[in-house]
């Protein structure tokens, strides 16, 4: 099963080497030139393209690897000054490079489905369960936008997760600790369920029935210092601008494109009052200049990437996001301390994901898999679990469209996403032998063919003082969006703290 649905899903992968694919395919082709070409001294310094290395170490080993395979189909792609290279053997390269690493996603889909017998709380048993989760994961719609049209290793990175996750189950909390630091060196965006794990392996394994073991902890300490050792030790003398790299707090508030979150709708709101205020205020509302990272002035609808200042509404700093993410996930870390089991450190990890989603500084709308992916578990584990993924993952893969903008990928995401939330149905049905949505939920979500419509055909024929605002499209698909991500966090969260 494990090789098979691998090599079957492959297969259908290969269908999409010549979709269109984003600028993170220069990014990446980029970094295989500059860890192929540079000694290692000079990675984390090279800036010939605007796309310079910006993950650890360790996914810059990774890109170092894969260029050593890059070099037989086109050594062209791994020269620094040739911008923008996209040669049908790169692309051939770069496609299949993310199809074959797939395998550590399956594999860790593997370990996690074996290993759900371990957890006394799940309500559903037998094959049509192994199945739901298998099968769910593998071919998770919004993996596949992201990762084989848009173009990104997700599925490489998540693999590491669901491994980590995976010996957690078996209470084996040191080799889970290892997948996940290896994760955190891979790509930093996972610090965000980094509490969960942080709360879960100190209660669980350090407080061994309920007596504190100094040399448990030592034994973790040593496990988490030497990962670190090992990935950042080659850079000891330029770690600032390692870390100026990895954190580069200037990019603004929100992504290019809006995460369906919390600052969507601050910024909404923002934009609103503004509205109002020139109307009815007049001059008493002065509008700041924003500015975008070129330097250029940009509005904070304009879907660039940007450092904004709000108008009417209190302007957020970064530190003020990092408070309020926190505060937010206080609640779960409690609970996970004091009943420290599998389920409950899945859950918490989700919610820590989740309220960084929400409430954390300059979010990536492609964060939402982090509490799609593993949330993916817990829909076998109750009926209300799996009621909150369906609406979670319809609504998360919907918010993903604005990424495949190119017209002739407008049936490949709407064919994906459909058929997806069918297969995603009709399986946890199955598993749970009960409807799961509420009449007013499909209406939810019913209600997204009528953003689709107005976003990918409508808006373009409008009267042309409407037309013009293009930043429209994307408001209605981030607000409707955000709407299901955040009253679905509000139910998940009430419910977790119930159990």
């Amino acid at each position: 099963m494990l090789i098979a649905g691998f090599l079957a899903l492959a297969c259908v992968k290969l269908l999409y080497l010549p979709s269109y694919k984003s600028t993170d395919f220069e990014v990446h082709r980029n970094w295989l030139a500059i860890t192929s070409s540079l000694g290692v001294q000079s990675w984390y310094h090279e800036a010939t393209s605007q796309w310079t290395l910006d993950y650890p170490p360790f996914f810059a080993w990774f890109e170092f690897a894969l260029s050593k395979v890059a070099v037989h189909f086109d050594p062209e792609m791994l020269v620094i000054k040739n911008l923008g290279y996209s040669s049908d053997k790169t692309i051939l390269f770069q496609r299949l490079s993310v199809i074959v690493t797939d395998f550590v996603f399956a594999v860790g889909a593997w370990t996690c489905m074996k290993n759900m017998h371990n957890l006394k709380s799940v309500q559903a048993r037998g094959p049509s369960r192994d199945a739901a989760i298998y099968t769910l994961l593998l071919t998770n719609a919004g993996l596949f936008m992201v990762d084989h049209i848009h173009f990104q290793y997700n599925g490489f990175l998540f693999g590491f997760l669901l491994l980590s996750i995976g010996a957690m189950m078996q209470e084996q909390y040191l080799l889970g600790s290892l997948w996940f630091c290896v994760l955190l060196n891979l790509k930093h965006i996972y610090m965000y369920i980094a509490p969960a794990y942080f709360i879960f392996l100190l209660r669980a394994y350090c407080f061994n029935n309920s007596a504190f073991s100094i040399t448990r902890l030592v034994k973790l300490g040593s496990l988490v210092i030497l990962t670190f050792v090992v990935s950042f030790g080659p850079f000891v003398n330029q770690i600032p601008q390692v870390i100026s790299r990895l954190f580069p707090f200037k990019r603004g508030l929100c992504h290019a494109y809006w995460a369906p979150n919390f600052w969507a709708v601050y910024n909404l709101v923002d934009k609103a009052l503004t509205i109002i205020g020139k109307k009815f205020g007049g001059d008493m509302i002065k509008i700041p200049t924003a500015t975008d990272l070129n330097g250029t002035q940009a509005s904070m609808t304009g879907g660039l990437v940007q450092d904004i200042e709000h108008i009417v509404l209190p302007s957020v700093p970064p530190l003020a996001t990092f408070i309020i993410t926190f505060l937010f996930m206080v609640p779960c870390l409690i609970k996970l301390w004091r009943r420290p089991n599998s389920v409950n450190f899945m859950r918490s990890l989700t919610l820590c994901g989740w309220s960084s989603f929400l409430f954390g500084w300059h979010v990536h709308e492609k964060a939402v898999l982090i509490m799609i992916l593993p949330m993916t578990l817990l829909a076998v584990i109750s009926r209300k679990e799996a009621k909150y993924f369906l609406l979670l993952a319809i609504t998360g893969h919907f918010s993903l469209f604005p990424l495949l903008f190119p017209h002739q990928e407008l049936y490949t995401k709407m064919f994906l996403h459909i058929a997806w939330a069918f297969l995603a149905v009709k399986m946890l049905k199955k598993v749970h032998k009960c409807d799961l949505l509420t009449l007013a939920e499909k209406i939810y979500l019913l209600a997204s063919v009528i953003i689709f419509i107005y976003s990918e055909f409508i808006h373009f024929y409008l009267p042309p003082h409407l037309a013009k605002y293009e930043f429209l499209p994307l408001l209605a698909y981030s607000l409707y969006s955000a709407l299901g991500v955040i009253s679905t966090y509000v139910r998940f969260y009430k419910f977790f703290l119930s159990q």
